[in-house]
């Protein structure tokens, strides 16, 4: 029972010092961005060592790969709603949050969507699992459009994708003006104007479902 016992402290310590390392990473992540996320610094910022973070995810990539999916954690929380709701307000509510989320943490949301670390590359069924948490949270609310008669669609999960490429280009090339010097009389030259394109550009895709 002694044996068993310290196992599993063993393991729960372990558990709780890769959250550790991922938590002080998400925090390097947002402070310096990923052109200086080093492995020294995540393990200053969680008070271990750069050894720790080999012990507990086997390098750089490792732990890149658990901060990836944890990304996709926070916006599939950020993404939820009430999933008994007006369908198209759903679907609308998901736009607008994950809008917050990129422009919120625009470092995280890179590290996601984009490949601002060269040698950084998830595997293909990480990011299926990934783009899965929060792709299927779309699909359900389009296929409840669908069976209220909202929108018309033979296909769904194909629809959501549309849907998802609107958002997501809406929202990325806003996030790309906001990261530089402002650009007075553009369509994107403020927070409000931003989050208006957004509600337009969705709300003409779904007028063409509808």
């Amino acid at each position: 029972m002694l044996v068993i016992g310290s196992m599993v402290e063993t393991v729960a310590r372990d558990v709780s010092t890769s959250k550790e390392l991922v938590d002080a990473g998400v925090r390097v992540l947002r402070e310096h961005g990923t052109a200086e996320f080093t492995l020294r610094r995540v393990a200053e910022a969680a008070g271990s060592s750069t050894m720790g973070i080999y012990t507990s995810f086997g390098g750089r990539a490792g732990l890149l790969e658990a901060i990836y999916l944890r990304g996709f954690e926070a916006l599939r929380d950020a993404l939820a709603g009430d999933v008994d709701g007006d369908p198209i307000e759903r679907i609308r509510a998901v736009a607008f949050a994950y809008r917050r989320f990129a422009l919120a943490d625009p470092a995280r949301y890179a590290l996601m969507f984009e490949r601002p670390i060269p040698d950084f590359d998830p595997s293909p069924e990480l990011r299926r699992q990934a783009l899965g948490m929060t792709f299927e949270l779309l699909v359900d609310a389009l296929r409840a459009a669908v069976r209220a008669r909202l929108v018309t669609s033979s296909d769904p999960i194909r629809t959501s994708y549309l849907v998802w490429t609107v958002i997501h280009g809406i929202v990325s090339i806003e996030l790309t003006h906001a990261l530089r010097s402002p650009l007075p009389g553009w369509f994107l030259d403020s927070p409000e104007v931003g989050e208006s394109v957004l509600s337009e550009g969705v709300g003409a895709l779904l007028d063409g479902l509808r």
